[in-house]
């Protein structure tokens, strides 16, 4: 017997247990002529599609990691635009469902991510390493040195 009436979609859910409550998508098979031209991408929302990157900045380079768990560096692009900036995106596909799986709870993301980062007059977008290593890119980007101001004595006539 379900604690929540049918107009929910029929879904399993108990209202004694915060967990277990799913989201009633209202949309959910409604296809009329308003969504049908909407790609499913556009639809759906994702909390992957904000992936987190930590910036930080060192005396030598500017270094920018973001998690990116499951994901290989096959499936992840970091490029350099004009006017200095640093694009990292990427795309984690959604599992293969079978006919006969039944799905009891989706946590994990899935779909696009896209970052941009417009970085300072001092870096040097010539030199941008990026690697991969356990689910964390690491996007090193190298720094121009600055330069000493020289103090020049000016000899005094008279």
């Amino acid at each position: 017997m379900s604690l929540i009436p049918s107009f929910l979609g029929g879904r399993r859910t108990n209202v004694f247990d915060p967990f277990s409550l799913d989201i009633w998508d209202p949309y959910d098979g409604f296809s009329t002529s308003a969504l049908a031209n909407v790609p499913s991408s556009a639809r759906e929302t994702s909390a992957f599609a904000n992936a987190r990157i930590d910036w930080k900045e060192t005396p030598e380079a500017h270094i920018f990691k973001a998690d990116l768990p499951g994901l290989k560096k096959e499936e992840v692009k970091v490029e350099v635009e004009e006017g200095r900036i640093l694009q990292i995106s990427g795309e984690r596909s959604k599992e293969q469902e079978e006919k006969n799986d039944q799905w009891h709870r989706i946590e994990r993301s899935s779909g696009k991510f896209l970052r941009r980062f417009r970085l300072p007059e001092n870096a040097k977008m010539d030199q941008v390493r990026a690697s991969m290593e356990d689910g964390v890119l690491t996007v090193t980007v190298p720094k121009e040195e600055e330069k000493k101001q020289e103090v020049k004595s000016v000899e005094i006539s008279g």
